[in-house]
């Protein structure tokens, strides 16, 4: 990993009887990591065996990556567990400023930002914010049945 994502360890990417986890330290505004969050992310699903579910949790990763990288001025930190029955996903950043999903307008033509939040408010089986010290975490889960 490149910049501020390849502080993730050997040691952050760890399985234990029956779950496995992964933990980044993403720097601030290095949307470079974005693509290596993914494949890191892509590696940990592999052994849970759900292909439908992996490509949905690496587009729902890439977006609150995005959103936290973007949006913020600060570092961000990701964590993602996945048991046998879910996957759950946390970003954590150092900004109480909470995000807001966006209704695309027609109007909006060609542009494509803006719609992160939507989508995984549509295709994340739970999804939520929570305050975190002087941040938040925005996270979103997945349970392995069919996509």
């Amino acid at each position: 990993m490149t910049g501020q994502a390849r502080q993730r360890s050997a040691d952050s990417a760890t399985a234990q009887g029956g779950h496995a986890s992964l933990k980044c330290r993403l720097g601030r505004s290095d949307l470079r990591a974005v693509p290596e969050v993914r494949r890191a992310l892509r590696e940990l699903l592999a052994q849970w065996g759900k292909p439908g579910r992996s490509e949905v949790a690496e587009l729902l990763t890439s977006e609150i990556v995005t959103n936290a990288l973007v949006h913020t001025e600060y570092d961000a930190v990701l964590t993602a567990t996945v048991e046998p029955e879910r996957l759950r996903v946390e970003v954590r950043d150092y900004t109480n400023r909470r995000p807001r999903a966006r209704v695309p307008h027609a109007d909006d033509g060609t542009r494509t930002n803006g719609r992160g939040l939507m989508l995984v408010q549509s295709l994340a089986d739970a999804w939520g914010i929570r305050p975190y010290g002087s941040g938040k975490v925005v996270w979103f889960e997945l349970d392995s049945g069919p996509a």
